[in-house]
């Protein structure tokens, strides 16, 4: 019997989680972000390490958040973001020369700065930030409240420039100041600092142009942008392409006929074209193609790339455009010229979901993890880091992926979770863990990314566990993504229970203790799941859709409900019913959780309170936790921690007969 153990709920929160990486042009340093867990102040904290010549230190600390790395072409020098403060939450940019002590403050924007990027001189930075309060508005809150006009009074994103100097000699001035005058600057309300900050340049002034991404020519003459006409989140389908010059500040809107342009957009090379992406008749759920357009004869074109998945283009080099794209519960990158041709640059079963470049093409670093592997960067294929030392630390879950087809003859994929000594001629409990999106893919990754449902502890309790990449998962191609079109909710259900009775008919399972979880689109699935089927014994609903109908006029992505069942509720309601797990509120039986925030914006928590008291209504055992000042996706380890441990007990007491008492999470004295 091994002497090793399951990692802790605690621990396993705990374990840093990588996030992005930036290579220099000569391939010698690398720029990575990882996240560590801050118990005692309830925070995740993203700091920077530098990997250089075979060593790596920290290079920001403290209860800052640092990120967005960025080396300047001479790599003397890093770039990045970070929170000054934590209680006004706006990031700056910061620069950290190769022979300074300390890392020092550039921008001064009194709203933080969004993204950024260096100019091609490098005496500056061009960056994304919110456009100033207007003085009436102010003026209006100081006299009537806290007032909102919806849709009508909202503040774009606009493009500024920072002279590198300026910004420096900014914050030396700041630190020559007595500690209660940087105060008094730092307490000052945003007006105030937006009159007194004038060493920024506004280059864009729009109200109809709120910015999301862009680029800056080689000669540093131009950016391209994409542009959305309000800060709304629905509003991203009309975004469009727009060139700026930068020495006149005037724009241009490109004759390009598509709109909800996403992703970064690049300029070539040499200047002359611009590469972009967007959604195939502008749909979520279709292929996100690449295009070109040529500024000189303002034509486009459309590489021919044999790859039925979305692209996502990260560099544009001389030898083509460095891309990356999915492919089932693996990614992939590598370089695809104009007329489509592809080299792939990593020729292995794994997930990459980061990847950085230099400008030569000849030196590449990425986050890589693979069912052996936990994530780690890689720089040239070499693994420069490791944290897959947690597999010889800890017992871990066996991962594998599984195939097997729906109702209607769809083939299916999931991922298996079983415990190290596996026993087949055994019947284990099992778990269903629905992940979010739909377009999202559950991977084989050891110790993956779940903050929200403890597999580990599971797999411990003595059950197994099935993620499955149900219709509308990304990494499957287009016509996989669409099957869900008007078919949400039992179309769902079928893929998930075809694999629930795959693993009955081998023999391992007890088909009297199943349950299932799951957040967001895994929320709702698992809500229907509860209305819908008497399959399961236990459920656990994490800010899912109850009612497609009120869930389509109180959330901020209505085009997301439009997309996939067709139609408004005013025009084919009966769609919205078919699909609705509260429409079958009379069939429910099985014991169900609820768990949602109370600031949740993408799936208000009325959705929560409908299915709470129509299962109430029904006597159905229900229990709903309402989590406080938590939107859409929770970001703290103290909350991530409630939500595991009460999955954990409300599963093992309904499926295993354990104990309830500590569902509370009340701590005896």
């Amino acid at each position: 019997m091994s002497d090793k153990s399951f990692p802790s709920i605690e621990e396993f929160i705990a374990f840093p989680k990588l996030v992005s990486v930036s290579i220099s042009n000569d391939g010698e340093k690398i720029a990575y972000v990882q996240r560590l867990t801050n118990w005692d102040d309830n925070i995740f904290q993203y700091h920077i390490c530098i990997y250089k010549k075979g060593k790596t230190y920290t290079l920001t600390t403290g209860k800052t958040d640092s990120f967005s790395p960025s080396w300047s072409s001479d790599c003397k020098t890093l770039a990045y973001l970070c929170k000054t403060n934590r209680k006004n939450d706006r990031n700056q940019i910061y620069i950290k020369k190769e022979n300074d002590t300390a890392p020092i403050q550039v921008s001064h924007a009194p709203d933080g700065v969004r993204s950024f990027k260096w100019a091609k001189n490098e005496n500056g930075f061009f960056f994304i930030a919110r456009e100033p309060e207007p003085k009436n508005i102010k003026k209006r809150r100081e006299i009537y409240g806290d007032i909102e006009y919806v849709d009508k009074e909202s503040r774009c994103q606009c493009l500024f420039y920072i002279d590198l100097q300026k910004g420096i000699d900014k914050t030396t001035d700041y630190f020559s100041l007595p500690k209660d005058l940087r105060e008094k600057q730092d307490n000052a309300d945003d007006t105030e600092k937006s009159e007194k900050d004038n060493i920024a340049t506004q280059l864009t002034r729009s109200k109809n142009l709120h910015i999301s991404t862009f680029d800056i020519s080689p000669l540093g003459d131009k950016i391209v942008f994409a542009a959305a006409p309000s800060p709304r989140i629905e509003d991203g389908q009309y975004s469009k392409l727009y060139l700026l010059d930068i020495e006149s500040q005037e724009t241009q809107k490109l004759d390009i006929p598509h709109s909800g342009i996403k992703g970064k957009i690049l300029f070539s090379s040499d200047g002359t074209k611009i590469c972009f992406t967007f959604d195939r008749d502008n749909k979520i759920y279709n292929n996100r193609l690449l295009a070109i357009f040529n500024l000189e004869t303002q034509t486009i074109s459309y590489p021919q790339i044999e790859i039925d998945e979305s692209i996502y283009p990260l560099q544009w080099l001389e030898s083509g455009i460095f891309i990356e794209w999915l492919d089932k519960t693996n990614s992939c990158i590598g370089i695809v010229k104009e007329n489509g041709d592809i080299t792939n640059l990593v020729k292995e079963d794994c997930y990459i979901k980061a990847a950085s470049i230099s400008l030569d093409g000849k030196n590449i670093s990425y986050i890589k993890g693979s069912l052996k592997e936990c994530f780690e960067v890689y720089v040239n294929n070499t693994r420069i880091t490791n944290y897959s030392h947690l597999l010889n630390d800890y017992l871990y879950t066996r991962k594998q992926v599984i195939k097997w087809l729906s109702s209607d003859g769809s083939q299916i994929e999931g991922i298996l979770c079983i415990p190290p000594d596996f026993d087949s001629t055994l019947e284990y409990p099992l778990l269903v863990i629905v992940h979010g999106g739909p377009i999202n893919t559950s991977l084989a990754i050891p110790f993956g990314d779940n903050p929200i449902y403890p597999v580990e502890k599971f797999i411990e309790k003595g059950f197994v566990v099935l993620q499955p990449n149900y219709r509308g998962s990304a990494g499957y191609g287009e016509a996989f993504r669409s099957l869900n079109y008007r078919d949400l909710g039992t179309g769902d259900y079928a893929d998930v229970i075809s694999g629930v009775d795959l693993l009955i008919s081998q023999g391992f399972i007890n088909s009297e203790k199943i349950g299932i979880m799951g957040w967001s689109q895994g929320g709702y699935i698992s809500a229907f799941c509860s209305t819908y089927s008497n399959r399961f014994k236990a459920i656990s609903v994490g800010a899912g859709i109850s009612n497609w109908i009120t869930y389509y006029v109180s959330t901020d992505i209505h085009y997301f409900t439009q997309h996939y069942l067709g139609d408004t509720p005013w025009k084919d309601p009966e769609i919205y019913r078919k699909t609705s797990p509260i429409t079958y509120i009379k069939s429910a039986c099985t014991p169900t959780l609820i768990q949602h925030g109370d600031r949740d914006r993408r799936v208000p928590i009325s959705n929560a309170y409908e299915l709470y008291q129509g299962l109430q209504d029904m006597g159905v055992e229900t229990q709903l936790v309402v989590l406080k000042n938590i939107a859409h996706s929770p970001q703290k380890p103290g909350v991530y921690r409630a939500l595991m441990k009460q999955n954990l007990t409300w599963f093992s007491h309904h499926l295993l007969s354990e104990d309830f008492d500590n569902f509370n999470l009340l701590h005896k004295d």
